[in-house]
């Protein structure tokens, strides 16, 4: 990396090639080697040397996946009012050792912000065996508590659907579609308001279909006046090894234009070309 550092500036093209075409453990790896070679630290070079948007990716490609999410919530915490949809889509969709290694980060980071670490406390089942019977209980407790009743009972709300696995939750969904008058996630959107609804309509739509969810958000991140370049590149860079390619299909499928077509749309230059060398081929 060291030759990428030219007296006239940096090599864009060669840094994207070879940070974009890694995985994020070659990446590490690569960090570390500068490091060695240069005594230097390769993101405090990077970072002086880019500029806005193309800076924010090769940062964060950077990091480790909960180094780069601790680094997120940092920032959706930080100033005046919390961006809670970015608090949410974290950690509404992260597992319980992903929750775990942000935690871990945040230790490392020495900056541990008891705002943002009391979010980080969801324990979640992760029992892939499915229970019927627990299924109709809790979808009929839901009922009860929402649609049923006049003023929504939050709390049973929070408790079932924090705490179950995210297969167990598509079974409530479906037992719910047989009591209640319409689906769940309308009655989250009608019953609750506020940041709770946004968390909760989070765990709705991940569970039952997160790259969906995925793309749901990348559209808006680009929808209207506008690039939300922060949520782009979050998503693209954390479910890069992921979900990306299935994220891409349901993009496709919602608003019928690839993912890609979309970014070529809305941004330019070397953040353009680092989003779609992250995205890969259609």
């Amino acid at each position: 990396m060291t030759i990428l550092f030219l007296s006239a500036g940096v090599d864009e093209n060669a840094i994207t090639e070879i940070l974009a075409r890694r995985t994020n453990a070659q990446r590490q790896e690569i960090k570390a080697a500068y490091q060695k070679d240069t005594g230097k630290d390769l993101p405090k070079a990077l970072k002086s040397a880019l500029r806005s948007s193309y800076e924010d990716v090769v940062l964060a490609l950077l990091m480790t996946p909960a180094q780069f999410d601790a680094h997120e919530l940092r920032h959706a915490m930080k100033g005046l009012g919390t961006k809670e949809k970015t608090l949410c889509e974290i950690l509404g969709t992260r597992s319980n050792q992903e929750i775990r290694l942000i935690k871990a980060a945040f230790k490392e980071g020495k900056c541990m912000d008891t705002s943002v670490t009391s979010f980080l406390t969801i324990c979640r089942s992760e029992d892939p065996n499915i229970d019927d019977g627990l299924a109709k209980s809790d979808a009929k407790a839901l009922f009860e508590a929402g649609e049923k009743k006049l003023g929504t009972v939050s709390s049973v709300f929070i408790d079932i659907l924090t705490s179950r696995s995210e297969a167990q939750l598509c079974k409530i969904f479906k037992q719910y579609e047989k009591i209640g008058t319409q689906g769940l996630n309308t009655v989250v959107e009608d019953e609750l308001h506020g940041s709770l609804e946004e968390c909760l309509m989070t765990l709705v739509k991940a569970a039952w279909n997160k790259p969906a969810y995925f793309a749901e958000r990348l559209h808006l991140a680009m929808k209207g006046a506008g690039t939300n370049c922060n949520t782009l590149s979050r998503i693209i860079v954390s479910r890069s090894e992921k979900d990306l390619q299935k994220i891409k299909q349901e993009y496709k499928r919602m608003y019928g234009k690839t993912l890609q077509e979309a970014i070529l749309a809305e941004t330019k230059g070397d953040y353009e070309k680092v989003l779609l060398l992250l995205c890969g081929e259609n």
